[in-house]
């Protein structure tokens, strides 16, 4: 990502005008937009050399400023808002977040899966500082906040393990899978010499995955592990092999375990996972936690060509059109579809990247991928 211009307090003033609905009657997408342009810029901030600064308060940075303007969003009434605002702050890789997410984990007025995130966010920013907070919610009333406690506990030991050593040969993901993710992949034995080795891997991965003897961190690294095989491997007969494991976890009965799995589905944007994202999204007896993840991953997969002649075509806008209205959909479910919309609708126009807050304020600043 590239920046040219100064970055002002005016600029920041906009963004936070319209990620906390200011004015009263700013659409959710387009506060969503405002949030990532937030997090790009943070980053940005955390990542360069020269951290930018704003350009008329020379002592603030920008990843510190955009970071108190994201915390005031937790007092929204939106739990799919409040839960995407905990999951930027993790991905930020900002130390700064770190009190902000522990004190929305401990609230517990918040939503259970706004909590959740919290924690998720707390493991990826991996601070030691952390773990006795998230040794006490191992026991909280919310299972999907215990077992996110739990998994982010394993994290911030396998990156002690990285910084000192001890884990050698960490396997990296595909350049476009930039996330944090809540557990790595594993390091598979096979070099994937053959299509039979990719086979033979995604049977072993897939029974790790849905192995509910094993800690759920490392469930979850099979996950990310089928997930870096679908996008990696040009095979199509692999790459459904790999997406029909994944999809197999969604008989677990954890709603956390099989959010994450949607989340995975989005991040793939594959067609083939389409019939397996529409039958939890339509499922009433889901969890709506469950339910919105499977909707924005569909979002993103409108429009995707299929990977083969024999996959069917669904018409997934219209679908994600009836939900987003839907009275007897959970509101997460309807606001989740109105977002998965609005990604269509950024997927299909000219604009150059999604998170273009910036281009609703009179910043004298770009922001290019």
């Amino acid at each position: 990502m590239a920046v040219s211009g100064p970055i002002s307090s005016s600029t920041l003033d906009s963004l936070r005008s319209t990620l906390l609905n200011l004015s009263g009657h700013t659409p959710l997408a387009q506060r969503f937009r405002a949030l990532f342009t937030l997090k790009n810029l943070g980053k940005l901030s955390s990542d360069s050399d020269s951290s930018l600064k704003i350009q008329d308060k020379p002592d603030t940075l920008v990843s510190d400023a955009a970071i108190v303007v994201i915390s005031q969003g937790f007092a929204d009434p939106s739990a799919l808002l409040k839960h995407e605002l905990a999951y930027v702050l993790g991905q930020m890789g900002n130390p700064k977040a770190i009190r902000v997410l522990e004190d929305v984990l401990q609230d517990e007025k918040q939503e259970a899966m706004v909590r959740h995130e919290a924690a998720e966010a707390l493991g990826a920013l991996s601070s030691a500082s952390s773990e006795q907070l998230l040794r006490k919610y191992l026991h909280d009333n919310e299972r999907c906040v215990r077992e996110t406690c739990e998994i982010a506990l394993a994290r911030i030991d396998w990156a002690r393990s990285q910084s000192i050593g001890q884990t050698k040969g960490s396997a990296l993901s595909p350049p476009q899978f930039t996330s944090v993710d809540p557990a790595p992949p594993e390091i598979l034995s096979s070099s994937f010499s053959s299509d039979s080795d990719s086979l033979d891997n995604i049977k072993s991965l897939q029974q790790k995955l849905t192995s509910a003897d094993l800690p759920l961190f490392e469930r979850y690294r099979a996950m990310f592990s089928l997930r870096n095989i679908v996008g990696s491997h040009v095979n199509v007969k692999v790459q459904k092999a790999a997406v029909d494991a994944l999809a197999a976890g969604f008989d677990d009965d954890s709603e956390l375990f099989k959010h994450e799995i949607a989340f995975v589905f989005g991040q793939l944007s594959t067609p083939h996972s389409i019939p397996a994202l529409l039958q939890v999204l339509k499922n009433d007896n889901e969890s709506a936690m469950v339910r919105h993840e499977a909707a924005e991953a569909l979002g993103g997969i409108v429009g995707e060509p299929p990977l083969d002649s024999t996959s069917e075509t669904v018409d997934v806008l219209s679908i994600l059109k009836e939900w987003s209205t839907r009275s007897d959909a959970p509101r997460i479910v309807r606001e989740s579809c109105l977002v998965a919309i609005d990604m269509w609708e950024y997927e299909n126009s000219n604009e150059f990247q999604y998170a273009n807050g910036l281009d609703t304020t009179t910043a004298e600043i770009t922001v290019d991928a």
